[in-house]
């Protein structure tokens, strides 16, 4: 990990160990607007996943876990593991999830190991001060790990940069989805999907090998 990466990711952890301690375990406590706005985004990364049947994903920036709530009823057999830079989270989620046998979570990346799928929703979307090269050179590395610790596929989510300007927030960050739909395509595989038609000022890319 690059010293500049370090910095993002110091930076990053401060705030949303912050928005925890402000607002518990909640969609604001990991700052989404709403928690009707949550389930739609996990709706869209979850389609990566098989509908039925036994496997294991990571949770790439698990938060408190609330992705495992949302998917925990309808895939009883998963190996589920949570990983968080915020130790805060990683804390709250473990008390949250302690009667859960088959759910780890961890706020060190060293214990990742490669999993069927690997899913991150909302994790580039908030830069703070980090100028927008530098956070995309931050988001590629971090979906090069995703790769790596996926033997199936994975899925991410970013804000788009269709969204209207006069709504947009000089701490988030927009992405180009042809970009990185192209990124994608080209680096890891030739089965990618792009979802822009969610309702929301966001997309999703879905990567299956």
């Amino acid at each position: 990990m690059s010293s500049g990466e370090r910095h993002i990711l110091e930076r990053v952890d401060a705030y949303y160990t912050e928005k925890l301690r402000a607002h518990g375990a909640t969609h604001r406590g990991v700052d989404w607007n709403s928690p009707e706005a949550q389930t739609v985004r996990f709706e869209q990364i979850v389609k990566i996943l098989p509908s039925a049947g036994a496997f294991s994903i990571n949770d790439y920036g698990c938060g408190y876990g609330a992705l495992l709530e949302y998917i925990r009823p309808m895939h009883s057999e998963i190996e589920y593991r949570g990983y968080d830079i915020s130790q805060a989270m990683v804390d709250e989620a473990r008390a949250l999830h302690r009667d859960d046998a088959h759910a780890a979570f961890t706020s060190q990346s060293a214990d990742l190991r490669p999993e069927d799928y690997s899913v991150a929703s909302g994790i580039f979307s908030v830069k703070l001060e980090t100028p927008n090269g530098p956070w995309a050179q931050y988001a590629t590395a971090t979906i090069e790990r995703m790769a790596r610790l996926s033997r199936k596929g994975f899925s991410f989510n970013m804000l788009t940069a269709y969204s209207d300007p006069e709504f947009r927030r000089e701490t988030l960050y927009y992405a180009d989805p042809l970009y990185w739909f192209d990124h994608c395509r080209l680096n890891y595989s030739r089965n990618v999907a792009l979802l822009h038609d969610y309702g929301l000022y966001e997309f999703t890319i879905l990567v299956r090998y």
